[in-house]
């Protein structure tokens, strides 16, 4: 499975001790690519549990739908 993500990133995140979730204990990263609260993970992944292998998927306002294909422009 893959997944499109869109974000409008403009450079890193430092993290600090501030970041430490009080009740865990520790940092969690997004490495999914859903989290409305990025860098930080927000459980959006959960949403990608059950995502099929070789399927691409696009997520928009929570709502998951299947694509056929990413057609990048030339530039």
């Amino acid at each position: 499975m893959s997944r499109e993500v869109t974000h409008e990133a403009t450079g890193p995140v430092r993290l600090d001790e501030s970041d430490i979730d009080d009740e865990y204990g520790d940092v969690a990263v997004c490495m999914c690519g859903l989290s409305d609260e990025r860098p930080f993970c927000d459980g959006s992944h959960r949403a990608a549990e059950d995502e099929e292998d070789g399927a691409v998927y696009k997520y928009e306002d929570g709502e998951r739908r299947e694509i056929e294909e990413i057609v990048f422009a030339d530039e």
